[in-house]
């Protein structure tokens, strides 16, 4: 089996890093290296992991009119999406389902648009089939790190001392150690940091020169997720996916304003007239929750919630033993009855209904760099 599996460009050093390897998206990952899940996050919330995420898909869309084409596929504002920022959106599908949750940056030449790996052959495909003239597509294969952490913009100002102007959002062509890089001032852990495209030729050296700073260390795919999970961050296929609207997966901050009824450009992408009726009229029948576990053990992606009458309310999406908070804490959809913050709910483990609290989210605080 392994050897059907994609490597990215990076492969080579987590063999040398002794990381342990998984299938995932097709590629072979690492899950962990010797340090281990916990440390790994409890050292990204301290100092800076660093993570290869060169199996996310990265396209380049240019032309006059590709901002305008982007835009009829999400209902995000893309038109308006300032030279040098990047912007969080949404690919729906006529039923109003998400089909993938994706970054778009304005590079001024064109856009940088970086999908999730599970997805990249579905979106390409839908960025192809929608093209319009004038417009092309590139496919990029390009390597992409992420660095995150309190100290992540202290060890990447030595290599690139103007990423320290960044903000967070903010998305630029900068050089590395000689390579054209694409970097933004984002990620997927709740904490400052940096994502860094760069070519698959140069990845190597420069990921050596990151790892030789003494605040960095390698961080694999397992603390990966529990720290997106306790930054309230969905991961797609599995919080969200084509069966969850904007509404009920409570992403409604990622809907732009003048998509929305009475915008300037309202409507206009796949499933609009669903999901803005589910906007005025709140007639969803779940919704995506934050969860505090009050017992020990942990609420894994899979087990049943109910009511304190043992009735079915819903399901868990993550579930993690949150090593920053102290706590398990979990994400998931329940009936729109429970979603209220501080409800009482059970989760069902191993035949026993575990004790937990509708809470807020993020589990942590958010820490990027808003200058």
């Amino acid at each position: 089996m392994s050897s059907d599996l994609l490597h990215t460009p990076l492969y080579s050093l987590h063999i040398e890093a002794e990381a342990k390897m998984v299938p995932f998206a097709g590629y072979d990952m690492p899950v962990q290296y010797p340090l281990g899940v916990k440390k790994e996050h409890l050292h990204t919330r301290e100092a800076a992991g660093l993570f290869d995420v060169s199996h996310m898909g990265q396209v380049f869309l240019k032309g006059a009119n590709a901002a305008k084409m982007l835009e009829a596929l999400t209902p995000v504002d893309i038109m308006d999406l300032p030279e040098g920022k990047q912007k969080y959106a949404l690919f729906t599908n006529e039923q109003g389902g998400l089909m993938d949750d994706l970054m778009v940056s304005n590079l001024n030449d064109g856009l940088f648009v970086v999908v999730n790996a599970a997805c990249k052959a579905q979106d390409i495909a839908h960025m192809q089939k929608n093209l319009v003239e004038g417009v092309e597509l590139e496919v990029w294969d390009r390597a992409l790190l992420a660095i995150q952490g309190p100290k992540a913009a202290e060890v990447m100002a030595r290599f690139a001392p103007e990423v320290a102007d960044m903000v967070f959002m903010d998305s630029r062509r900068i050089t590395i150690n000689g390579a054209d890089c694409i970097i933004g001032r984002a990620g997927y852990t709740g904490e400052d940091g940096y994502e860094i495209s760069m070519p698959a030729d140069q990845a190597e050296a420069i990921t050596r020169l990151l790892l030789a700073e003494s605040e960095v260390e390698w961080v694999g795919l397992g603390a990966r997720d529990s720290l997106r999970l306790e930054s309230g961050l969905c991961l797609y296929g599995h919080d969200i996916d084509t069966t969850t609207t904007p509404v009920e997966a409570s992403l409604l901050w990622a809907i732009s304003k003048n998509r929305r009824l009475g915008g300037e450009r309202e409507g206009g992408f796949p499933g609009a007239d669903i999901i803005l009726n589910q906007i005025v009229t709140k007639d969803v029948n779940r919704k995506r929750i934050g969860m505090k576990g009050l017992a020990k053990a942990p609420v894994r992606e899979g087990a049943e919630l109910f009511n304190a009458e043992g009735e079915k309310i819903g399901v868990v999406t993550s579930g993690t033993a949150g090593p920053s908070v102290g706590h398990p804490i979990a994400m998931g959809y329940v009936e729109k009855a429970y979603a209220a913050l501080d409800t009482d709910i059970f989760a069902e483990v191993r035949g026993k209904r575990l004790p937990m609290q509708v809470a807020k989210m993020p589990f942590v605080t958010q820490r990027y760099y808003r200058g």
